[in-house]
């Protein structure tokens, strides 16, 4: 269906550009559309493989482990039937922290390991079903999508790459909105549990 909406969208504006004339801004717009998106690429590439390259050092330093266990308490309490020692918990707690710290890069792997890791703990309760996604994984999900961000990488280099005046400008107000979105993923998370619970138990 977004195809479909983009692909409309590009032939009216064309069609709109011949009638009215505006055919050689639109052909120009296109190639300089073109050369930002390759410098964009480029810039995006450095960043990442900057912050990528922290990372690494963090886990190899120790600073990523004592970060997981830090989060432990929280982990806890957003997925408490998940047992402590199994692997999902270290997934779910890495893409966590790089989401913390804006690495959507990061945290996408870890995110589709803690998925994988979720369903086979399912697999091991005797509970899989194929296509149905377990409590865990919803959770999961509604708090990712939520993604607090203490340091929203991905937009202060799109801002800088444009030319912003002050790239960091944004780095309060973006943790402020972060922040409201976690802390209702997490009320409704926990309404949700309650709920299901009270449904199992009557």
């Amino acid at each position: 269906m977004l195809n479909i909406i983009w692909a409309v969208m590009i032939l009216v504006g064309v069609l709109y550009a011949g009638f009215t004339g505006h055919m050689a801004e639109v052909t120009n717009q296109a190639l300089a559309s073109t050369r930002d998106a390759v410098e964009l690429c480029i810039t995006m590439a450095g960043v990442m493989a900057l912050w990528m390259g922290l990372m690494e050092i963090a886990d190899k330093a120790g600073i990523v482990a004592k970060m997981t266990r830090g989060i432990g308490p929280f982990l806890h309490f957003l997925f408490p039937d998940i047992p402590k020692e199994h692997p999902a918990r270290g997934y779910i707690a890495t893409n966590i922290i790089a989401n913390m710290l804006g690495l959507g890069w990061a945290c996408t792997p870890a995110g589709l390991k803690a998925m994988g890791a979720l369903q086979d703990l399912e697999k091991e309760r005797g509970t899989y079903r194929e296509g149905v996604a377990s409590n865990e994984m919803c959770n999961f999900l509604i708090f990712n999508i939520s993604s607090l961000e203490l340091i929203p990488v991905n937009m202060v280099a799109y801002r800088s790459q444009y030319g912003s005046a002050n790239p960091a400008g944004i780095l309060a107000p973006a943790f402020l909105a972060t922040l409201v979105s976690s802390v209702a993923a997490v009320c409704f998370i926990k309404w949700k549990d309650r709920c299901s619970r009270k449904a199992v138990h009557g």
